[in-house]
Formats: structure tokens, sequence, C-alpha cells
């Protein structure tokens, strides 16, 4: 068993050992595995790493002890074989330790260079100096694995004022050749000043000549310009005056033009207005009532052709129930024409005692009707005493035979004078 191993684009991964067999693995910015117990694990910074390299009291080639420190910018470069060599160099140390080895390389190589220039070469031309400590000490720090990035010259300085005073006499000289400049350039300028003052007199006295006769021709040209500028003025004037005289006649040509135009416009617009009032009465009332009495008259014509077919509709209606009324009725007639005929052999075959026995049997049905009316009499009194009651009885069944006659047709009177012993007897 063992572990996967990641490490960024900014470290290497050195993987020794193995299981069963030794194997060697060298990883930037991915993965790698390695056994438990029998593979070595190790990384390797590739940052940049910053150096400060401080050279103190080292002689030049005058004998002159300076101090020099530089700024240098090295890395661990990633090729194989050069990670191979940094990794034989390097690998378990810490980044301080990698950092004092080669720092001492390179003061090495500066104190090397150091001895070969003066103090002068060094101090004025330090990018000269810089270059050759990277070009001697580059291939020195390559066998360790390490590429020099950029190395630079920070500061120069010495204990014995040796570059002060080289600052000194520098200035000395530098001030001297200030004072004689001056003092040429004092006496140079009094020269030049009296021949420029020389000069500048002669160029007045001829430069005022020149003046007074300008000044005359100037005056009489002067006059002259006026003349023909007063000339000028007049005729600008009239010709101003002539002009602005035609230019006001062609505005008032062009605002009768315009306003003839505006008044064929605005004969347009009253006629497209009246074209358009025109058009919105026909929208809006023309149209509208033709609309309208195309309605009224559809809805007048559906209306009759609704009336026609109810009519049509009833007539067949009151046609078909008058023919079914009528068949009824016949069928009615029918019935009771057999019915009538059938009693008419009834009575024609029994005679007298048929119709009587009818009769008889019909009575307590009209009795019932006839005395219907009095059941819902309460009471009933009757003036002149027991005689006059006896009277309204009698007058009463006496009413009977006509009732009866009527209706069922039959003289109740006759058929009982029919009977065997039975006698008539008239009431008063």
């Amino acid at each position: 068993m063992g572990n996967i191993h990641t490490v960024g684009p900014d470290r290497a991964l050195f993987v020794t050992g193995g299981c069963g067999t030794s194997s060697r693995s060298v990883v930037v910015g991915n993965w790698a595995w390695a056994w438990w117990f029998v593979s070595d694990v190790q990384t390797l910074s590739l940052r940049i790493l910053t150096l400060g390299p401080v050279c103190e009291n080292v002689e030049t080639s005058q004998g002159v002890p300076l101090t020099v420190t530089g700024v240098a910018q090295v890395k661990i470069m990633k090729e194989e074989k050069f990670l191979d060599l940094a990794a034989e160099q390097f690998l378990g140390r810490s980044e301080e330790d990698i950092k004092d080895a080669i720092d001492q390389t390179l003061e090495g190589h500066l104190r090397a260079i150091l001895g070969t220039l003066t103090v002068e070469q060094v101090y004025q031309d330090r990018d000269t100096f810089a270059k050759a400590v990277r070009e001697t000490a580059g291939p020195d720090v390559a066998k360790m694995g390490i590429e020099i990035l950029s190395f630079t010259i920070k500061d120069v300085y010495d204990k014995v004022e040796y570059l002060e005073s080289l600052g000194k006499a520098q200035t000395s000289l530098v001030k001297r050749d200030a004072d004689i400049g001056v003092a040429q350039a004092s006496r140079d300028a009094g020269i030049r000043q009296a021949e420029c003052q020389k000069a500048a007199m002669d160029v007045k006295f001829s430069t005022d000549s020149k003046i007074e006769n300008n000044n005359r021709g100037f005056k009489l040209q002067q006059a002259t310009f006026d003349t023909e500028v007063n000339s000028a003025k007049a005729e600008a004037q009239m010709a101003y005056q002539l002009q602005a005289a035609k230019i006001q006649q062609k505005i008032r040509t062009e605002e009768i033009q315009v306003e003839v135009v505006e008044r064929r416009k605005q004969i347009e617009i009253e006629e497209q207005e009246t074209m358009r009032k025109e058009k919105e009465l026909i929208a809006t009332v023309r149209l509208p009532a033709e609309a309208e009495a195309f309605q009224v008259q559809t809805v007048a014509e559906g209306q009759r052709a609704k009336v026609v077919a109810s009519a049509k509709g009833e007539s067949e209606r009151i046609k078909l129930i008058g023919a079914a009324e009528a068949r009824a009725v016949e069928a009615v007639g029918r019935a009771e024409a057999e019915q009538m005929r059938m009693k008419a052999a009834a009575y024609a075959q029994y005679g007298d005692a048929a119709v009587l026995s009818l009769v008889l049997e019909a009575l307590p049905q009209i009795a019932a009707e006839v005395a219907a009316p009095l059941s819902r009499t309460g009471e009933i009194v009757l003036i002149g005493g027991s005689d006059k009651m006896s009277q309204e009885v009698t007058k009463l069944i006496g009413t009977l035979p006509p009732a009866v006659q009527a209706l069922t047709g039959v003289d109740i009177s006759r058929v009982l004078e029919r009977l065997p012993g039975a006698r008539l007897i008239e009431t008063a």
C-alpha cells in the first residue's frame, strides 16, 4: 500500500525507492505514487530566491578598499539534468542553507571581479560590473542547477573617504570650470553688449529717418486712401441702399409667393377637411342609418317570415285539431246514435215497462240533483200553517212529471196511466 503525493507548478517532487525494484521519479506540477516504508518522498522549491551578497573592504586594482552590496534573483531550473544537479546539492536542505550556498558563490565572484577594476569603473559603470558578475558566476551556479535571473549593484561605498575625495576633486574642477566660464561669459557679454548698443544706435538713427520718411509717405498715402475710402464708402452706401431695396423687393415677392402658397395650402387643407367631414358624416350618419335600415328591414322580413310561418303552423294546427275534433265528434255521434238506436230497440222490445224501469232508476239521481241546493240550506221556515205546507208539498210533487219529461223525454203521467189499476188525480 502507499499514498498519492501531489505538488504544484512551483515545486518538484522526488520519489526514490520502491517495492521489489528500486526506482526514481521526478514530478513538477503533477502527482506520483509512493509505497509505504520503502519509498522516500522529498520536495524542492522552484520559486525565485532573492539574495543580497555583500563584499566588505575588498581592494580594487588601485588598492582602494570598497564595500559593495548587490541584489540577485536566482531559481532552480526545471530541466531534468539541472533538477538532478539541484537534488544532488540541496535535497533535504532548508531554503536558508540553499540561499547561503549560492550567496557565498556570488560573493566570491564579486570579490574576484572587484580586484580587476578601478574605483571609477565600479562606481560609474555599475551595469558593466553587474554583467561581468553574472557572466562569471553563471556557469558555477549552473553546476548546482541554479539560474541567475538578474544581478544588480545596489550600493558602493568605502571607509577611507576615497569616493568622497574623488567627488570633492571633481566638484572643484567643475566649480573652477564654472567660474572661468562665468568670467568669460561676462567679458564676452560686455563686448557683445557694447557692440549691440552701437549697432542699436546706428539702427535707431537710420530707423528714425526711415520712420519720418515713412510717416510723410504714410500721411500722403493715407490722405489718398481717405479720399478713395470716402468715395468707396459713398458708392458702397448707395449700392447698399440700392441692393437693400432690391433685396427688400425680392423678400416681398417671396413673401407674396409664400402667402399664395399658404393660401393654396389652406384651400387644400379646407378641401381635405370638407372631404374628411363628408366621409365622417357618411361614416357616422349615413352608413349607420343604412345599417339601421338594413337591420330593420331584415328584422321585419324575419318577423314577417316568422309570423307567416307561425300562422301557417297555427292554421295547420287548427286544421289538424279541427279534423281530430270532427273525427271525435263523428265517433261520439256515431256512438251516441248507436246507443240511441240500441235504446230505441230495447224500448220497442220491452215497451212501457222498460221505459218506466229506466225512469224509476233515474228518479233518485234526479231527486238528488233537485235536493242538492236544499242540502246547503241550514233552516226552512214555512209560513201559513200545516195546510199551506201540504199544499206546497203537493205542488212540488206535481212539478216532477214535467221535469222528468224535460230531462228524459218520457211523460211519466201517461206511463202511469197505462199501468193496470192506476188512475190520475187532478189537483187544483
